[in-house]
């Protein structure tokens, strides 16, 4: 008789379930399909020759060290180096601020370990970010959202909010959103931490894509302008470097710091040597900031590819988002259409999205959709938007 696991289960696994970009993506087996779904790099900009020569030379230099167990607050010339990065630009941290984490998703992990109870309520933006929800739902939290338009989030109706609940932090991303490809105002980043201070709620600032920036000027994340020692902010190089390698920085309070440092010990000691000492090399030897030069200029190309494909191509009734930066642009459907039902067909036409139902921690979005212009050159940008300009239009009605 087969062993009955279900009896075993703890109650946390009835709030897991698995990412819906993952799953859809699955679905295209085809290599014919033109993909916009996946958040990707584009892995023709890898920087390999580089990748190569800082392994080859870090191998030889300290190769044992590297095979050897690591600290778990993570390598130290990288923790200062990253450090010394955001103190120019203009946090006020040290080293002893940084924990190094396996991707920006081991940070928010992290974070939801040490601070959520279960049916404790989170702060999140409508649409919000859809693997951050996996691992707020995974520690039983429930959700109070936001809604976003075109300046971010509508941070006016936080007073109410905050003042009629307790929560225990708001997650945000403030530059080029994952799923809208929005950006939060410098007015309304202002207003966020301080209504945030004024009822004592912590901030978690995920920022994957600052660094990102294609038009427009750069703003203060809400760590430069937290006074307060109020805002934990996470910085992935999965976006500027390599997502394989996993590495990011979690930068927090010197309260926090240390209920971190136990989460990640419990999690897995430490993130992995070799991928923190390419990070290091490559911010030595001032290779990053260059690499993420020649990203931003053939990003820049793509989007602007993408968003002159839909000009020309997409039904008037169709609008989307003209982001400044970041890898994603939000389409808005007409009332009544359900791009979640619109998939299969867009899959058979041989494009694929991710639907915006996906983004919505209580519901919501379903005539929403997310594009990535990232992963794919002008040409295929151009042929996937003509196809999915063609699905929308023949089931428009």
């Amino acid at each position: 008789m087969p062993f009955d696991w279900q009896k075993k289960y703890c109650e946390r696994v009835g709030h897991m379930y698995g990412s819906m970009t993952r799953k859809l993506m699955h679905l295209i087996a085809d290599p014919d399909v033109i993909s916009f779904g996946g958040g990707l790099p584009a892995s023709d900009l890898f920087p390999l020759e580089r990748v190569k020569q800082v392994v080859d030379d870090t191998l030889e230099s300290d190769g044992a060290a590297i095979l050897q167990y690591g600290t778990s607050e993570g390598y130290g010339p990288l923790r200062r180096a990253v450090a010394e990065r955001y103190v120019q630009r203009g946090f006020d941290i040290t080293d002893e601020n940084v924990l190094v984490t396996s991707g920006a998703q081991q940070g928010i992990d992290l974070v939801s370990k040490i601070l959520i109870d279960k049916g404790d309520a989170v702060l999140v933006e409508d649409p919000t970010f859809l693997t951050a929800l996996q691992a707020f739902s995974l520690f039983q939290a429930r959700y109070l959202t936001v809604p976003v338009d075109g300046e971010g989030m509508r941070v006016d109706l936080l007073p109410e909010i905050l003042r009629d609940n307790d929560v225990k932090f708001i997650y945000v991303m403030p530059n080029f959103q994952n799923p809208s490809g929005v950006t939060i105002s410098l007015e309304r980043r202002k207003e966020l931490l301080k209504t945030a201070q004024q009822y004592g709620v912590p901030i978690l600032e995920d920022d994957p894509y600052g660094e990102l920036r294609y038009s427009g000027e750069a703003l203060p994340t809400l760590k430069e302008l937290d006074d307060g020692e109020q805002v934990m902010y996470l910085s992935s190089f999965s976006k500027v470097l390599s997502p394989g390698m996993r590495v990011c920085a979690l930068i927090a309070p010197d309260e926090v710091m240390g209920k971190l440092v136990f989460a990640k010990q419990a999690a897995d000691l430490h993130t992995d040597n070799l991928a923190q000492r390419i990070v290091y090399g490559f911010l030595e030897r001032d290779f990053l900031d260059p690499h993420i030069q020649v990203i931003i200029n053939s990003y820049r190309r793509r989007r602007d590819a993408m968003l002159e494909a839909m000009d020309r191509h997409f039904p008037a009734e169709v609008s989307w988002t003209k982001p400044d930066g970041g890898i994603f642009l939000w389409v808005t459907l007409p009332e009544g259409m359900d791009a979640m039902d619109l998939f299969e067909r867009a899959v058979r036409a041989k494009v694929a999205y991710v639907p915006g139902s996906c983004y919505y921690a209580n519901g919501g979005g379903d005539n929403k959709m997310r594009l990535n212009f990232s992963a794919s050159d002008e040409e295929r940008i151009e042929l996937g938007i003509q196809r999915l300009a063609k699905v929308i239009e023949t089931n428009m009605g």
